[in-house]
């Protein structure tokens, strides 16, 4: 059997904590290259710290009670993302992720319904964000931190942009 080496690698003139977060990825690296090795594991794979953030953002919003995620601020700048045609959904709100060579932490602002436990929706979070990270990724998620930021109350408008005044 062989095993896997990770390294990390930065996208060259990358700078900043934002710069490094969007263009930080985990290379793993196969075994011996030949065309006696089996094909598996023959070249590399890198992770960009974008895929772990949208697998955990997916993972997070499957779970009943998980009304929306991420603060106020970037649940306003993501609606009007959703309004602009390709803006995209921003399945990524809310979660920040630090992806070492084999582990990764993730942190995630979420926005839950009225009247749900928040332990629960917690654990049941955690658990999911957690299987699937390490599922997809390879990666042992070492800890999800969960920060709940706002209840959605039954008839209350989400936050959204005002509509403009002038076509």
């Amino acid at each position: 059997m062989t095993t896997h080496e990770v390294s990390n690698a930065k996208a060259p003139g990358a700078s900043g904590r934002n710069a490094a977060r969007a263009e930080h990825s985990t290379t793993l690296r196969g075994g011996k290259s030949g065309h006696e090795e089996p094909a598996a594991t023959r070249g590399r794979t890198s992770i960009a710290d974008i895929v772990v953030v949208k697998v955990a953002g997916m993972a997070a919003r499957e779970i009943p009670g998980v009304h929306d995620m991420g603060g106020s601020i970037s649940r306003t700048f993501g609606a009007v993302r959703e309004r602009v045609p390709g803006g995209g959904a921003g399945v990524g709100r809310g979660v920040k992720v630090e992806v070492g060579e084999r582990q990764a932490a993730i942190d995630i602002d979420v926005v839950v319904e009225y009247g749900v436990p928040l332990k629960e929706v917690a654990r049941d979070v955690r658990e999911n964000v957690i299987d699937s990270v390490e599922r997809i990724t390879g990666l042992e998620v070492v800890e999800v931190n969960i920060a709940f930021n706002d209840v959605h109350l039954p008839g209350e408008e989400d936050e959204s942009p005002s509509e403009s005044r002038v076509a």
